[in-house]
């Protein structure tokens, strides 16, 4: 069974207890429900998504964008995909060793341990990755804390009654440090 990890952080004269995960968590994609092994990445800011058939159209005026989310259910080692499709939220530049690329940006919900969290997730074709989901600084801020030296500290428990932390738009990028 897996117990409750937490920190205490003092500043200024309040206290704070922040959960801490593992790099490497088990996390449920919802609605889907599938069971994926997520990284939690500090080095990234903004999560990603594994992605296939993406796929921009117009709805009652604004951008959308279908997708496929293929991934392998950890619960019971099959493949499992579901169709979505949700406005996009902004676009992604990221910059690497290739290159630039440009990616779409939705809102999906993710949990961890026993909460569900509406996040940002960059669209992309992750199947030469390990980790269908990887999780950047937007959301670990919202999660806790990383210990690097542990893995897979919670397992996800989600259902109808859990609370559910909906995004905030005034998350800016300065709200961590960026």
């Amino acid at each position: 069974m897996f117990g409750l990890l937490f920190s205490v952080t003092a500043t200024a004269g309040t206290t704070e207890i922040q959960h801490v995960f593992g790099w490497v968590e088990n996390a449920t994609l919802e609605p889907m429900g599938a069971r994926v092994k997520a990284k939690l990445d500090t080095g990234a800011l903004t999560s990603s998504l594994h992605a296939l058939n993406v796929e921009r159209f117009e709805k009652d005026g604004e951008e959308w964008v279908r997708f496929k989310v293929k991934v392998e259910d950890q619960k019971d080692d099959e493949m499992v995909s579901e169709t979505f499709e949700r406005p996009v939220y902004r676009d992604l530049t990221v910059r690497g060793a290739g290159g630039r690329d440009s990616r779409p940006v939705v809102l999906m919900k993710i949990c961890f341990g026993d909460t569900v969290y509406e996040e940002q997730f960059g669209l992309d074709n992750r199947s030469d990755m390990l980790y269908p989901v990887l999780i950047g600084r937007r959301t670990i801020q919202h999660l806790g804390v990383v210990d690097v030296t542990s893995t897979f500290l919670h397992e996800p428990d989600c259902d109808e009654n859990s609370p559910v932390q909906e995004f905030d738009e005034d998350n800016t990028d300065e709200d961590i440090g960026a």
